[in-house]
């Protein structure tokens, strides 16, 4: 019997404050793969490559599909890197980890509160309607329709939030 294992991934909630109210960033999801998932809020992810730093994997993905440059992740400094017999690891701290058990595609996904500067892409290949979101509106949407939000993002965004499941 063929073993298959769980995908890498990393997600970031990008965060900023303008006029006294705070606000993430997301996107519509626009993969084209008949996952039945197109349309659907997320934030930024993807896959993290064969021994790409998770932390260069998460700016690659957030410039692929926002076109931002993250400027911040929080707890990337108090990350930590072993040489161990010629095999260099690193530690990391992510906000949330969040693991899908059934249905979909098998994935396992750190997420990290993140700062960002840059023009917002107006869609890429991945992506549409990118665009800052505020916290309250966010927080209606995840607790009255969380299954209008991508699977992988909910908890997250749940715990950001300040809610518990429900």
């Amino acid at each position: 019997m063929k073993e298959t294992f769980a995908i890498p991934a990393v997600g970031a909630i990008i965060i900023k404050e303008a006029d006294g109210d705070k606000y993430v960033l997301v996107q519509n999801r626009k993969k084209n793969n008949g996952d039945g998932m197109d349309g659907l809020l997320e934030i930024p992810a993807g896959k993290i490559r064969e021994y790409e730093n998770i932390f260069e994997a998460l700016r690659r993905e957030v410039r692929e599909e926002t076109g931002l440059r993250i400027t911040s992740i929080t707890g990337e400094k108090d990350s930590r890197f072993s040489d161990v017999n010629g095999n260099k690891t690193m530690m990391f701290s992510p906000y949330c980890v969040t693991q899908n058990l059934s249905g979909a595609y098998s994935i396992i996904l750190s997420t990290f509160l993140c700062e960002a500067e840059g023009e917002l892409l107006e869609r890429t290949d991945e992506t549409e309607n990118i665009r800052w979101m505020k916290c309250s509106e966010l927080k209606e949407i995840v607790d009255k329709s969380p299954d209008s939000i991508f699977l992988m993002h909910v908890n997250a965004l749940r715990k950001y939030l300040g809610q518990t499941d429900k």
